[in-house]
């Protein structure tokens, strides 16, 4: 028969478990929300840059930001996933999204009409592109393990 006390020790260790757990959950989110906020106006910085290698940057890096964001976001309605399979998935849609823009239906073509549906979907197709997504596919994996690896690191207590 297992006494009392060591019933209530199991539920303790228990609850602190679950306790730790939820707040590095937290710690992990708001690291993530601000990865956002760093990499959305870097995104949309690429967009209107005008100095030196402005054609460059303006066309083709943005692709690299973009991936990195959707894989934040991802990550962080679903922060469990392995990064691989985030970045994958983002890559995926990502290049599935370039491929539309050899095609200019009514819809899309309503959609790319704003700034927004623009910079979403794009508006014309370039083979060049594809080298920013897997950048942004290689760094977003490097971001997101650096992210995981957040629950590993133990606050430090100063001693009084």
């Amino acid at each position: 028969m297992i006494s009392t006390w060591k019933v209530e020790a199991k539920i303790k260790v228990e609850k602190m478990a679950i306790s730790s757990s939820s707040s590095m959950l937290s710690k992990i989110r708001k690291f993530t929300l601000l990865s956002i906020f760093i990499i959305t106006p870097l995104g949309f910085y690429s967009k209107f840059y005008s100095g030196k290698g402005n054609i460059w940057i303006n066309n083709h890096l943005g692709g690299t930001f973009y991936v990195i964001f959707w894989c934040l976001i991802v990550f962080l309605i679903f922060p469990g996933t392995k990064p691989l399979i985030i970045a994958g998935w983002v890559l995926a849609v990502t290049v599935l999204l370039e491929f539309l823009q050899l095609f200019h239906p009514k819809f899309l073509e309503f959609f790319r009409g704003s700034f927004i549906g623009k910079t979403l979907l794009g508006t014309s197709f370039n083979w060049i592109d594809f080298i920013f997504y897997f950048i942004g596919f290689g760094i977003a994996i490097m971001w997101l393990n650096r992210l995981n690896n957040l629950k590993y690191i133990k606050k430090h207590k100063p001693h009084a």
